[in-house]
Formats: structure tokens, sequence, C-alpha cells
């Protein structure tokens, strides 16, 4: 786990640029449907555009959630979706199906626990997802039947339109209060959430 608390850089843009492009699109931060963890009322924002198959996505989300666990009245997250891996958006459609179940936050993390066995070279191999939702109490046929929901459709496509407009190539892709990381690591979003708790609750 070394690589997370090191400075990956992106390469792709300058912080002030990134910045300035959520500005300019505020409302392709966050969307009605975003799925969100943490209080309502929470003034620190953690918005993280993820891919269910991607591995650093994996491995960041329990320190996300440690974040969350230290200050549960202050930190809330909201998840985006950029399926940029072959087949991922399949697996964005599953867990939102799930969400109709009442089961969105224990089908993601059950997914990305088991996620070497689904992922092969890159690629999200669907017929292996199926057999890690045992003992999730989910109704299997009810949840292939909403997969293909229009809203669900609708959804990915407007989360894929705003990682567009923000221009975000890589994930996880992580804003704090609408802030763009200066660069990639564990250490860089901890630092960005520490500022905003500061400025937030002086």
């Amino acid at each position: 786990m070394a690589f997370v608390g090191g400075t990956l850089y992106y390469g792709t843009e300058k912080t002030e640029q990134a910045g300035q492009r959520v500005d300019e699109n505020t409302s392709a931060l966050v969307r009605e449907h975003s799925r969100v963890l943490g209080h309502a009322d929470a003034r620190v924002e953690i918005v993280e555009f993820l891919d269910p198959a991607c591995e650093t996505c994996r491995h960041f989300y329990p320190f996300v959630k440690e974040m969350l666990a230290a200050h549960p009245e202050r930190i809330r997250l909201v998840l985006r979706y950029a399926p940029f891996h072959q087949n991922a958006d399949y697996v964005v459609a599953l867990v939102e199906a799930a969400g109709k179940q009442g089961k969105y936050w224990e089908t993601l993390e059950a997914l990305l626990a088991a996620q070497d066995d689904w992922v092969v070279n890159h690629a999200v191999q669907p017929e292996r997802v199926w057999r890690h939702l045992e003992g999730l109490g989910l109704d299997l046929a009810q949840l292939q039947n909403d997969m293909n929901a229009p809203e669900i459709a609708r959804l990915i496509a407007q989360d894929m339109a705003d990682v567009n407009t923000l221009n975000i190539n890589k994930t996880p892709e992580f804003f704090v209060n609408g802030k763009p990381l200066p660069s990639f690591g564990y250490e860089p979003l901890k630092k960005l959430v520490d500022e905003a708790l500061a400025s937030e609750y002086r």
C-alpha cells in the first residue's frame, strides 16, 4: 500500500485549470441521482468519480470510509461513476439496481472486495460477478430486470457526460468542497479534507 501515501501525479492538467472547470460547471459535480454516504448536514463533501473495476478505487475506498467514520457528522461522500474499464457500466447498472432493493452499499462493497475475481486483464467478466452477490438478500431475478431500467441507462449517460465536461480521464478522481486534488495520493486527499474541516468547523 505504499503507493497510497505517494504522490502519483495525473499529469493531465494543472490544479488551477481543474478548479476553474468545476467553477464553470458546478452542476456537473453532484447530481440529484448521486449516491450519498454520510450526514446530510455535513459541511465537508468529498465527491469521488469511481470505476467499480478500478483497482486503485478499490484500495482507496476503505480510506475514504475511515475519514467518514472519524468525522461522522462533518463529512459526506458523494459517489459518481466513470466506468472506463471494459464492461464496467454493467457493474454500475448492477449496483444501482441493487439500490432499488435497499442494498446499494452492501453490494458495492461486496463487489469491490471480490474485484480480483471478476476483473480479468482490466476487463469486467459479467458472468463472474453474480456469484459474489450470495448472502446479500437480493432478489436476483428482479435485479436482472432492474439493470435494464431506462433511468439507470440515463444515470450512467449523465455521469459520463459530466466526466467529459470535467475532463476526468482516470479514476478515482476526488473533489473536496469543489476543489480538485493538487496531486494524486492518500496524503493529498487527507490534507485537502483536513483543510476543509478546519475551514468549515472553526
